[in-house]
């Protein structure tokens, strides 16, 4: 939960008085332990850049505010750990950050603003394990052995929070820890975060309804919408702020394509241009709704969601996400049929996704949603073997590989590998082909390699049969494939 990501950086315009103008906060830092030339990153919401760079220790910068906001702040260099320090700013407002070290989370932080107090009453309550978890960090710490001690910090952060006031920080901390929860199997600290959801909730003032519901949700899912389930409706907002729902996408008879993206997101961002080509060949069979999960403002004004040209929705409640999605990360697909049931699920993005799904789409009968950029285009099968012929898409730069062991399931049976042409099995592979007339730097860059695969004869053939690469647990497959 404290990778860094980085964003662009939106000036919010407001006139008066006939003028534009901008209000903004300052914040200014100073550490003799800073490296010349640290990267200074922050923002505010989900929205930031690189906003200076540190100078014999020094750094400072300016944020636009509207009102009182939750930001970031963060460094990126020698001895500087991924962490985040939160920020709270209102227009006109300047923050001061002052350390000796490059653990900058527990600098003390000089601000007029008492929901800044509260945050530092949180960070020094948590001193002692937010250094562990930095010094993991920068030790490169497997996530097994750091996860022990996330739980121990979320566990420290709500034993704080009921002697603190409900304000903006102690909601946005109860936030982060009912967001670890959501995503961690098990968490071991359920019921006291239960507890102290009500508490908080009975005590809030008014006016933080929305993020209050987001974390009742996180406490409290819903039940998740699995493969083979019907979809459940949903209202979401367009650019205008107009009101939508999910179902008007099935007006047409189509199969339905949900992207779970936000901004600040790279691989939602890198997906787009493969997307949009996708788009423009699958229109006429699959709707494409891109489901926002920023706050309506920051989404409405940011230069990517303008360019987005497939339905653009926004849910910055996280309703929807938290029916459709298993876990809060982005990018995240899930295709729906016409009939509307959820035929597969998927998170991330890979080069070639995209030209994997059409040709899929388009051609042979399969489900390749665990490794969309490998497709089955053809299929022989006779007394002699029966041959599968590949497709994959990739980056031109990154390999992929086939085990020796892979096989087919059919009737019960395996039917192992035999024979292999135009790749190299248990080794290295790489795509060669352009896959797309784009000059783009990126899908200009995504090539396909065809090859064959040779497996024992079927004793019967079958209707479908299965792929499975590599005889090993967690071995992606491609289920359903039509023989015919």
């Amino acid at each position: 939960m404290n990778k860094k990501t980085f964003f662009t950086m939106m000036l919010v315009l407001v006139t008066m008085t006939g003028l534009a103008q901008t209000k903004t906060a300052t914040v200014t830092g100073y550490s003799p332990a800073l490296k010349d030339g640290t990267l200074v990153l922050a923002g505010t919401g989900t929205i930031g850049n690189v906003v200076d760079t540190v100078q014999a220790g020094r750094f400072d910068f300016t944020l636009p505010v509207e009102e009182l906001t939750e930001g970031f702040f963060s460094l990126m260099g020698e001895g500087c750990p991924n962490f985040n320090l939160t920020l709270f700013l209102r227009p006109g407002v300047t923050v001061k950050l002052t350390g000796n070290d490059c653990f900058y989370p527990l600098w003390n932080v000089e601000s007029p603003l008492p929901e800044q107090q509260t945050q530092s009453r949180i960070t020094e309550h948590c001193r002692d394990v937010v250094t562990e978890l930095m010094q993991m960090d920068l030790a490169q710490k497997p996530w097994a052995e750091r996860e022990v001690v996330e739980m121990k910090w979320m566990k420290q952060q709500m034993d704080i929070l009921p002697s603190l006031p409900v304000d903006a920080a102690t909601i946005y901390a109860l936030w982060l820890t009912s967001m670890t929860a959501k995503n961690t199997k098990d968490f071991p600290h359920m019921e006291q975060l239960k507890k102290l959801e009500k508490t908080i909730a009975t005590r809030a003032p008014k006016g933080f309804e929305e993020q209050l519901a987001e974390i009742h949700n996180n406490v409290y899912p819903p039940r998740l919408l699995q493969v083979g389930d019907e979809a459940v409706d949903a209202e979401l907002l367009d650019m205008q702020g107009q009101k939508h729902h999910l179902f008007e996408a099935f007006a047409d008879g189509k199969y339905v394509l949900l992207d779970f993206w936000g901004i600040g997101c790279g691989p939602c961002m890198m997906s787009e241009p493969e997307m949009k080509e996708f788009y423009e060949k699958m229109k006429d069979k699959i709707e494409i709704i891109g489901i926002n999960q920023n706050k309506l403002t920051e989404w409405q004004k940011h230069e990517f969601s303008k360019r987005i040209i497939w339905k653009n929705w926004n849910n910055a409640s996280k309703d929807i996400s938290s029916r459709y999605c298993d876990i809060g990360a982005i990018p995240y697909y899930v295709m729906i049929s016409p009939d509307k049931r959820i035929l597969w699920k998927s998170m991330g993005y890979g080069p070639g996704w995209f030209m994997g799904m059409a040709d899929a789409f388009n051609g042979l009968k399969q489900d390749n949603s665990a490794n969309l950029s490998l497709v089955i285009q053809k299929v022989n099968a006779n007394t002699s073997g029966t041959t599968v012929s590949f497709r994959c898409y990739s980056h031109k730069d990154y390999w992929f590989r086939i085990a020796k062991d892979s096989y087919l399931e059919a009737n019960g049976k395996k039917y192992k590998l035999t024979a292999a042409d135009g790749i190299k099995l248990d080794e290295d592979n790489f795509t060669k082909v352009k896959a797309s007339e784009a000059t783009d730097e990126f899908l200009g860059n995504i090539c396909y390699t065809d090859f064959t695969l040779t497996f024992e004869p079927f004793d019967t053939t079958p209707a479908t049969f299965d792929f499975i690469e590599g005889d090993v647990q967690g071995a992606f497959v491609i289920r359903n494939v039509s023989v015919k």
